[in-house]
């Protein structure tokens, strides 16, 4: 599968990266860089979902937005070579392309499309992140957790993807036992499965229906932008 960010990219500017990627597998749970470490490298997912995690006292941590196919990991934080400001782990397993920051530095400054382009995507990962902790603060749970499920499925290349009710609750901030509490109510209604490990999307309008407005408003500043979106999951 190709970057779908890359691949709206003039030919021209295609070309000023292109020869530098190497591909990288990445596997759930596996942290790309740190809060506090310089980001050599720029991320551009070809499959998977990464998300960047907002660090919090003792270690904890909720996550702040997501990225997969439409976008980049790892320019968000600041400058080139900056110091980050979040963790970015891995959410499910994917391969990325991946350039080191210095040569796409140099590429941004060679091209003004191309810096438009990564600030439209930085304008709406932010606003990502600003809703986020919108919903996190004012939303009831079942609601965040259809959210952040369709958030997954829009990214993810099935409609199953491997999950525990462990990793649930880290992303949103919330204890296991509610999350398996709330995820029972959604499976029960028939909008999810689930088994050891993993969550299963079955009826996706329906999961729809009960997410808060926070998936909509996203979906549809991205449009406005005239960003990539990722593509629902097959279904």
């Amino acid at each position: 599968m190709d970057n779908m960010w890359i691949a709206a990219l003039d030919p021209a500017d295609r070309r000023r990266i292109e020869p530098h990627l190497h591909e990288r597998p990445f596997a759930q749970g596996q942290m790309l860089y740190d809060a506090g470490e310089a980001v050599e490298e720029v991320w551009f997912p070809m499959s998977g979902v990464v998300s960047l995690m907002t660090i919090l006292d003792g270690d904890r941590m909720i996550e702040t937005a997501a990225i997969g196919r439409e976008g980049l990991v790892g320019v968000t934080c600041g400058p080139m070579n900056a110091r980050a400001a979040s963790r970015a782990i891995a959410q499910v397993d994917g391969v990325s392309a991946c350039c080191p920051s210095d040569v796409f530095a140099e590429a941004l400054q060679a091209s003004e499309p191309m810096r438009t382009a990564l600030a439209k995507f930085t304008e709406s990962l932010f606003a990502q992140v600003q809703q986020a902790a919108a919903c996190n603060a004012q939303h009831r749970l079942d609601e965040r957790l259809a959210r952040w499920l369709l958030t997954i499925h829009d990214r993810a290349d099935s409609n199953r993807f491997s999950l525990t009710q462990s990793d649930i609750a880290g992303m949103l901030g919330v204890r296991r036992a509610t999350v398996s509490e709330v995820g029972a109510v959604l499976e029960g209604d028939g909008l999810i499965r689930r088994g050891r490990g993993w969550v299963e999307v079955k009826d996706r309008k329906a999961l729809e229906a009960a997410a808060c407005g926070c998936y909509d408003a996203m979906r549809g500043l991205m449009k406005d932008l005239g960003v990539p979106r990722p593509r629902v999951g097959t279904h």
